[in-house]
């Protein structure tokens, strides 16, 4: 089973060519972040044209970095939700397009199963089943998989995920789009205990989230004070710590509740290496493993893709010949829809 992949959920356009027996042949990913700099985030309407220019070139050119042609791949893969709707769109057209032109299977994957199957990608990948916390700008969950498909959403944030908390506060400080990676940089110059914010929810039981109230203890903390390179680093430190011992916390109790001994990391946010360092902490302490995929497929991605394609159309699933995009998609319901129930 070989699979060519398609990313196209907000602003980066991927193509990935996978093997079920030889792995990941080739991935190729365009980012736009240049072009929504400007703007200080991701407009959608230039996204979806920028997929559209993109997505031909890079299909050949992960094609030719595989050394394979249409003839060898046996299957399309595409990210159908969640994301913006248009820049969906361009990548479930343009993957309908090419499974009917070349005869081939199409099958519309869950965004967030692409993040959790990722470390799969790596050599030493976790077995099912295992804990995982998907950290990203659009989504902070805690998630039991069972098995492929078989996904339990065990908490997840009430209003803003981490990511977007990140890149917030990095606004709030000043510091250029996309702002997380920089608060994170700046961060590590930053005086610990400087400032100290709250850690949301870990008040009360329960493995939800709360981020929202971050960002506006970070905005008390700089009102009234004159924005020197210092004061940014500490505020920085302070946020960044709140958000990971928050994170650390709850993937402790999630470890305890499950039972499970892996815990797997995915999204953006997975990253983050104080994130990394204190996850490392706590499963040392819980007897566990820990898994993260490498850092160019923490971020959106093709090849995540094109592997969750692989193991499904291996399964016998596929779309037949419906165009699937969906804005909203909760990851609970994702076995129903790969199952041909999707509208």
């Amino acid at each position: 089973m070989r699979v060519i992949g398609i990313e196209t959920s907000c602003d980066e356009t991927a193509v990935a060519v996978y093997d079920a027996d030889a792995g990941l042949l080739s991935h190729r990913l365009h980012s736009q972040v240049a072009m929504h700099q400007a703007y200080g985030g991701v407009v959608p309407e230039l996204a979806s044209r920028d997929h559209v220019r993109r997505l031909l070139r890079l299909v050949r050119e992960a094609l030719d970095d595989a050394r394979s042609d249409r003839e060898s791949i046996d299957g399309v893969a595409y990210t159908a939700g969640p994301g913006l709707i248009g820049a969906l769109l361009v990548g479930a057209s343009f993957a309908a397009s090419l499974g009917m032109a070349w005869g081939r299977p199409t099958l519309g994957i869950h965004h967030l199963e692409g993040h959790l199957l990722a470390p799969l990608l790596e050599p030493n990948p976790p077995a099912f089943p295992f804990l995982a916390l998907l950290v990203s700008g659009g989504h902070t969950q805690l998630v039991d998989v069972a098995d492929l498909g078989e996904y339990r959403i065990l908490g997840e944030t009430l209003d803003d995920a981490a990511g977007e908390a990140f890149d917030k506060t990095a606004k709030l400080l000043g510091l250029p789009y996309p702002g997380g990676a920089a608060l994170a940089k700046l961060a590590e110059t930053g005086r610990s205990n400087r400032f100290v914010f709250p850690r949301p929810m870990l008040d009360r039981p329960g493995l939800d989230f709360s981020f929202s109230g971050l960002k506006t203890a970070a905005l008390v903390a700089l009102r009234g004070r004159v924005l020197d390179d210092a004061i940014r680093a500490d505020v920085a430190r302070g946020f960044q710590e709140a958000v990971v011992e928050t994170l650390a916390e709850k993937c402790r109790r999630a470890l305890e509740f499950t039972n499970h001994r892996r815990l797997v990391v995915a999204g953006g946010v997975g990253a983050n290496r104080r994130l990394r360092d204190r996850l490392a902490d706590i499963v040392r302490g819980a007897g566990a493993e820990l898994y993260f995929p490498r850092a160019e497929f923490c971020t959106d991605n093709g090849a995540m893709i094109a592997l969750a394609g692989c193991m499904r159309l291996a399964a016998g699933k596929h779309d037949g010949r419906i165009i699937s995009a969906r804005a909203n998609w909760e990851l609970g319901d994702v076995g129903a829809a790969v199952d041909g129930n999707r509208g």
